[in-house]
């Protein structure tokens, strides 16, 4: 079965980086044709995409979020990251990590982590 597991501290300072750590079990993350991704959803807005990392290393990141992002993986933690540098309060959300399957469907998801800005 796979399972997904977000890591990561829950509150973080104005202007400092967010670090958040996806760790995954039961699947293999450098096989075709999944890709990793990371979601979050801010208080009392939808979710949206933050980026993705593909079977193949490859990343992607949504252009309409005006944030600096870094997706990274090591493949033999079976972990995949997400790094948000110069957060600020609009970066409070419950940030997510999932496996996108064919058709762009998110097959399985990790439960979610609280992350608030401080300002």
């Amino acid at each position: 079965q796979v399972q997904l597991q977000e890591s990561g501290p829950g509150l973080v300072e104005s202007s400092q980086t967010l670090s958040l750590t996806c760790t995954v079990s039961g699947a293999s993350m450098t096989i075709r044709p999944y890709f990793w991704i990371w979601v979050r959803q801010p208080p009392g807005k939808r979710l949206e995409w933050i980026g993705y990392i593909t079977y193949s290393g490859t990343t992607v990141y949504n252009p309409s979020l005006k944030i600096h992002t870094s997706i990274s993986r090591d493949t033999s933690k079976r972990q995949f990251s997400l790094q948000v540098t110069s957060v600020t309060p609009e970066d409070t959300a419950v940030y997510y990590c999932a496996r996108v399957g064919a058709s762009w469907f998110l097959d399985y998801w990790g439960q979610g982590t609280q992350v608030t800005v401080s300002s």
